[in-house]
């Protein structure tokens, strides 16, 4: 019989979330406008916050939405947002949304991800830079970045693997500091332990002339090249929404303009 783990104090939390923040109790006091005397006592136990503190210290200490959700219950109280799916009645606007602004993308590849990086949608693009992909890779839910890095995925192919695989792995070292999420911090160590032939590189330095990273892709005999841009909700109040990330990819060349701009049967 499993045994239920002891929910964790709220103050306990709203502390472990200001540390990982990096903020004083007074900076956190000042912005969140309560006395240091009140949030200290919460933190340690010694008073109650209401729905609306543990609300408000969620909103300034920017926890992500599912977290805040932990915060009320272990403050006693229910949560307040929603955790969609995507197939769901209220959830067609963005549905809506994501098709447009993928298909709108093409013929450059864009997909969209959750919080986990697990694939949610893509365009007809982005099978430029899975084709190589083994199958099993690409089997629901695939992992874009296990894809990616993994020797039977891109990472063969990737011209600059060391760093694009640098590039990758901080932004997912940055997430899992942003959340502390145990699923992330396991795909991160199984993404380090991942087979690497060329220097990683600890700090993203520019060369002359970058002005971002690119991820340059072998394609038969032609070297592509790409960056990308990441959008997000702006406004989400559910926490699908919220943890939707859409990824696109821009052409970093004319070369690779003109290859995209090529009918696939001429490639």
């Amino acid at each position: 019989m499993a045994t239920r783990q002891p929910q964790r104090p709220v103050g306990e939390l709203l502390r472990e979330w200001r540390d990982r923040r990096r903020i004083s109790q007074l900076d956190l006091s000042i912005s969140a406008e309560i006395s240091t005397r009140h949030l200290s006592f919460v933190e340690t136990g010694r008073s109650r916050p209401s729905r609306e503190m543990v609300l408000r210290l969620g909103e300034h200490l920017d926890v992500p939405l599912r977290d805040r959700n932990h915060l009320l219950l272990a403050a006693g109280y229910a949560p307040v947002y929603a955790e969609s799916g995507l197939a769901d009645p209220e959830m067609a606007v963005v549905r809506r949304a994501v098709r447009q602004l993928l298909t709108g993308h093409e013929p450059y590849p864009a997909a969209v991800v959750d919080r986990g990086w697990n694939l949610v949608e893509a365009n007809a693009g982005l099978a430029l830079l899975t084709k190589n992909v083994a199958p099993e890779l690409l089997a629901s839910p695939s992992n874009v970045l296990r894809a990616t890095l993994h020797p039977d995925g891109m990472a063969p192919h990737i011209v600059n693997l060391g760093e694009w695989r640098s590039h990758l792995l901080g932004r997912l070292r940055r997430q899992v500091l942003q959340t502390a999420d145990p699923v992330l911090t396991e795909l991160l160590d199984e993404l380090r332990g991942y087979p690497c032939d060329q220097p990683v590189p600890e700090v993203e330095v520019p060369g002359p002339g970058d002005i971002v990273i690119p991820l340059r892709l072998r394609d038969g005999d032609s070297e592509l090249a790409f960056f990308s841009t990441v959008a997000t909700f702006g406004t989400p109040l559910d926490i699908t929404v919220a943890e939707l990330m859409i990824e696109s990819f821009y052409p970093a060349d004319e070369a690779t303009a003109a290859y995209l701009r090529e009918p696939l049967t001429s490639r």
